[in-house]
């Protein structure tokens, strides 16, 4: 996997994205990129350019009180929460405190928020924040989940996305399948490599592959 891993480079230049061509598996398709987001996600220098590039989708027009982290996006999420509360004539959010959360998964895999992080949903304006969209399962899920708190969602961001919009709902990427040719997924019964004996490459999730 290492070998096959190649640089993709955000318009700015700022943001490398890691990608892996091959026949991978995610808990929803079959994919035929792996999308390598760990530094991106656990690297200091490379979060806050990660960070920059997203605020400016949303520092003069988006008022956000909250950013829930999906994927293991916390470093981002802090970063990103900095960036938008930083002082500047033009941004909404400057000197404000945005909250910074993550939820737990239940044995159902569904999301939950306990007591003492309800408060910073109920009312709020909030950011979900994901390393990767692929189907838009996942959003659908957390915007449930937000919802049910009392939360208004405002949009997502992610570092990568196939999609741009989700029932209404705004999803602003850095990546999308323009910057990978030939990007596709699959539903598992549709999947063109498994009929054609192909074998899988990688077990893929937000924690990273395992190889089969």
């Amino acid at each position: 996997m290492e070998q096959r891993m190649q640089k993709v480079y955000s318009r700015s230049g700022a943001v490398a994205l890691k990608v892996a061509q091959g026949h991978f598996a995610t808990n929803h398709s079959h994919i035929n990129y792996y999308i390598d987001i760990t530094t991106l996600k656990t690297r200091l220098s490379d979060a806050e350019a990660v960070a920059r590039e997203l605020a400016q989708k949303y520092v003069t027009s988006t008022v956000i009180d909250t950013i829930v982290c999906l994927d293991g996006t916390q470093v981002i999420g802090a970063c990103l929460a900095r960036e938008l509360t930083k002082s500047g004539l033009a941004s909404i959010n400057a000197h404000q405190s945005i909250y910074v959360i993550r939820p737990e998964y239940n044995s159902n895999s569904q999301l939950l928020f306990r007591d003492n992080l309800q408060p910073m949903l109920n009312g709020k304006h909030v950011l979900i924040l994901m390393a990767s969209v692929a189907t838009g399962k996942t959003i659908n899920k957390s915007v449930e989940c937000v919802q049910y708190y009392g939360g208004i969602v405002q949009g997502v961001a992610a570092v990568y996305s196939t999609m741009k919009s989700i029932d209404g709902l705004d999803i602003q990427s850095i990546f999308s399948p323009a910057d990978l040719p030939g990007y596709a997924s699959y539903e598992f019964k549709d999947c063109p490599y498994c009929k054609q004996g192909i074998k899988l490459d990688a077990l893929v999730n937000s924690f990273g592959y395992s190889k089969l």
